[in-house]
């Protein structure tokens, strides 16, 4: 993990074998002007935060990274919908989970605070993905979806796992379980019985590094980070019910 600040905000910079022209990051909840439970930098205009501050937030995002543009936020509901961004404008946020580019300077971008954001490029660095995959989307298929939307065979793929609840925290009930091992057996080493009856300890970073390595895609690295144990850097709903979202973010310099 490679953590830096800049602008007084503090920033995660994925460790994996990108291109030159991939520029990737991960916010944290470090800096910003939130006040508590939102505290301190907050990206997400959806969860009661002030809608003034997290305005300032992301003006402050932009200036911190240069961003060439303004991130495309997306209203993320838990779909298997993936956009092709291209810089076209829309009215409000587009329902959709994952958003992909192959255009330089937009600024594909997942907000999450326990479910998975993955990243994905390729090697020669010509496209750029963001996704976000709860349990729901990856059972679901959006990272099959927004792969296979890709032009470019899985076999030049690059896939970045970020900062997730790990499964010491991700408790389950048996449905959650049940969908994973009765769409595919081999889901099932990736849950641990819980003490409690019916429950499950569910491996969601290695569901889906498993869900991309059956999809072909060359590489695959995971971040390792915990966002339920890291409290002091990341953003968790499962601990904290009312919280703000990080944002991991995607895009292709010229």
């Amino acid at each position: 993990m490679q953590i830096f600040l800049k602008n007084n905000l503090q920033f995660v910079r994925p460790q994996w074998p990108a291109p030159e022209k991939v520029r990737a990051f991960v916010t944290t909840r470090m800096g910003g002007g939130s006040q508590p439970p939102y505290d301190a930098f907050n990206l997400a205009g959806h969860v009661g935060d002030n809608p003034n501050q997290v305005a300032a937030n992301r003006q402050a995002l932009g200036t911190a990274l240069n961003l060439p543009n303004e991130p495309l936020w997306l209203a993320q509901e838990h779909t298997v919908d993936a956009i092709h961004w291209q810089g076209q404008t829309y009215p409000r946020p587009p329902v959709a989970d994952a958003s992909w580019t192959n255009q330089s300077g937009q600024v594909c971008c997942v907000m999450t605070a326990d479910c998975l954001p993955v990243l994905v490029t390729n090697r020669s660095g010509s496209v750029a993905a963001a996704v976000h995959a709860g349990w729901r989307g990856l059972l679901n298929g959006v990272v099959a979806n927004a792969i296979q939307q890709l032009p470019d065979d899985p076999k030049n793929l690059l896939a970045w796992i970020g900062p997730a609840i790990s499964s010491a925290y991700f408790e389950v009930g048996a449905d959650v379980y049940d969908g994973f091992v009765e769409q595919n057996v081999d889901h099932a080493p990736y849950f641990i019985a819980a003490a409690s009856h019916g429950k499950w300890y569910a491996d969601l970073p290695g569901l889906a590094e498993f869900e991309l390595r059956r999809l072909g895609v060359a590489e695959v690295t995971q971040s390792g980070l915990c966002s339920y144990q890291d409290e002091d850097l990341f953003y968790s709903y499962r601990r904290d019910g009312q919280t703000g979202r990080m944002a991991t973010m995607i895009w292709l310099a010229p």
